[in-house]
């Protein structure tokens, strides 16, 4: 493979090609507007289709007509024209239809600011619209690992017939770092492979895609399919990275995207002063790598485990919920477009893993009474 030089947005452009999805709708939005510029030259050289909707509205209605006809389908957007396409992807859920989405994160909530977030966790991972539905959630820490991640979106969509969402803040589109692709790069999909696809009606049963089921033991039972599927992907494909855990921790800090490359610094200049933390890096949002962080946060050597994210504490929840109150979970945040630094994350450690001074006195008065 030849390694390349890009910006993570044209990164995921050329990502996208290889996976074989050569039919893209968008809408520009910053901070993810690179990936339009990129396809709508790139996309003609393979004989692909770029459609600008007028709308983000617009696009989600596109990307499910597409995506019912067989093909690999692709969208981007950011934080805002994901908001307006919650409509369409509820819907491209509830019809089994397989999509791949990426949101480049910027602040919010409302039209917010153009700089880096986290803060479209609960939009992403507890769906963003309406009725009983998830996404697969993959949040890549790198552009390289972006790429791969979206070469791996689209398999997981087709497998499992479900939109996939990649998130990633402002700074995976626009920072530059060497990527490589595969040397072979996937052909479209065949339509004919999918006994789904609306290819026409051409002498075999008639098929038919769509979330509407006005019989309400219809929709419960295509709500329990859904069910079902997710309780796969649940036990298939929940992904994590671990950096430096051991059994000296003290601290196990959870973070995801670069966020988590920030925790690396802080972890490796930590271990300078003596102070043992490890990093637990979730790739797959949903489905949460619940057990799996329950066996590192319950290690006898673990004082308490820290979640760190460009959010107020979205991710939060779902660390409580697999810790299960068995060790204290803490909390460090910015939000806004503002990226904490290093030097914040350690000053919050060195806090939380100081002796309280209730504790210092506890120690001293058992000396005492030991001496007396």
């Amino acid at each position: 493979m030849t390694k390349k030089l890009m910006k993570g947005n044209e990164a995921i452009g050329e990502a996208a090609i290889a996976a074989g999805a050569i039919n893209y709708f968008a809408y520009p939005i910053t901070p993810q507007s690179e990936v339009a510029e990129y396809l709508c030259w790139r996309l003609p050289e393979v004989s692909g289709v770029f459609v600008q909707g007028e709308s983000e509205v617009a696009v989600g209605n596109m990307i499910f007509g597409a995506a019912a006809s067989g093909k690999r389908v692709f969208t981007t957007s950011s934080s805002p024209g994901i908001s307006l396409m919650q409509e369409s992807i509820s819907y491209m859920a509830g019809a089994h239809l397989p999509v791949v989405i990426l949101n480049i994160m910027r602040g919010g909530p409302g039209l917010g600011g153009i700089l880096p977030a986290q803060s479209d966790y609960f939009q992403a991972t507890k769906g963003g619209g309406h009725g009983d539905y998830r996404l697969i959630v993959l949040a890549p820490a790198s552009v390289q690992e972006a790429v791969d991640l979206t070469i791996l979106a689209f398999d997981l969509a087709d497998k499992y017939r479900n939109p996939v969402m990649i998130i990633g803040d402002g700074m995976i589109g626009q920072m530059m770092e060497s990527v490589e692709f595969p040397e072979k790069y996937r052909d479209e999909n065949n339509p004919d492979d999918f006994d789904w696809a609306l290819t026409g009606a051409d002498n075999r049963p008639a098929r038919i895609t769509k979330s509407l089921y006005l019989d309400p033991k219809k929709l419960e039972d295509n709500s329990i399919k859904l069910a079902e599927k997710y309780k796969k992907i649940v036990e298939a494909e929940s992904r994590h990275e671990l950096y430096h855990v051991s059994n000296d921790n003290q601290l196990l800090i959870i973070s995801y995207g670069t966020m988590a490359r920030i925790c690396q610094t802080v972890i490796d200049e930590l271990a300078d002063e003596g102070i043992s933390v490890g990093l637990m890096r979730p790739i797959t949002l949903y489905p949460f790598p619940g057990a799996e962080l329950y066996a590192e946060a319950t290690k006898k050597n673990i004082k308490r485990v820290l979640t760190v994210e460009m959010s107020m504490g979205q991710m939060v929840e779902d660390v409580e919920r697999y810790v299960v109150g068995k060790k204290p979970v803490d909390f460090f945040g910015r939000t806004g477009g503002i990226v904490p630094t290093p030097n914040e994350v350690k000053d919050k450690i060195r806090e939380l893993l100081k002796p309280s001074p209730k504790a210092k006195k506890t120690k001293s008065s058992r000396k005492k009474q030991i001496k007396g």
